[in-house]
């Protein structure tokens, strides 16, 4: 897997919050499933999320897109 979706989603998440310094993104990878563990400042996890959970979705959605696995399943976490 290259790096070029965990890069792309620090800087989205970086561009939606308040504190882009403290975005921390870990792809953790599995046998059927690469999980992007995203740890934000908790005042701007509000942000990240949304209404009715929209920006995070649309994250998710960008992410499934770009990541190019093939056949491994694309998870976003917001921790």
């Amino acid at each position: 897997m290259s790096d070029i979706p965990k890069e792309m989603l620090e800087k989205f998440v970086g561009a939606l919050t308040e504190h882009p310094d403290e975005v921390i993104v870990t792809p953790i990878e599995g046998e059927g499933t690469i999980v992007f563990e995203v740890q934000v400042n908790p005042e701007d996890s509000g942000k990240v999320i949304g209404r009715k959970g929209k920006t995070i979705n649309s994250l998710r959605t960008i992410l499934r897109s770009s990541a190019h696995t093939g056949r491994k399943k694309v998870i976003m976490e917001l921790l």
